[in-house]
């Protein structure tokens, strides 16, 4: 992966209410490499093709910073593979199987019976989108 340079950081949080003086606005400088990836070697980045996760604020054409390092817990957002099919999915584990959870308009949950080909790609970190 290539680094990127470290960008400018304005000094202090910008407010969402009462807006403050702009003097002395720029601080340090910011790596989005840094500040998003915490395990470079087993990260890296999907394209939301879609709108199954608008409910979880992952809406298509987002991009996805996914870690293969942590261990998907109970409610992860993760990158799975069904049968060879890719799918980013809420990971519930239920007392019989497996539950990728959709959570979008018009879109089921697909549950993961013994018979089907499943593997966990990663665990999804941030979802980056434009407003």
């Amino acid at each position: 992966m290539i680094p990127l340079p470290g960008r400018p950081l304005l000094a202090r949080p910008v407010p969402a209410g009462l807006p403050l003086p702009a003097c002395d606005f720029i601080g340090d400088h910011l790596s989005l490499e840094d500040e998003l990836i915490e395990h470079r070697e087993a990260t890296f980045f999907a394209r939301v093709s879609g709108d199954s996760m608008t409910g979880f604020g992952i809406h298509d054409g987002d991009l996805l910073v996914v870690d293969r390092t942590p261990t998907p817990t109970d409610r992860s957002v993760v990158i799975a593979v069904v049968d060879g099919e890719f799918t980013v999915k809420q990971l519930c584990r239920l007392p019989e199987g497996i539950l990728l959870r959709a959570n979008g308009q018009d879109h089921g949950d697909i549950f993961v019976g013994p018979e089907q080909a499943f593997a966990i790609w990663g665990v999804v970190r941030w979802v980056i989108h434009r407003v």
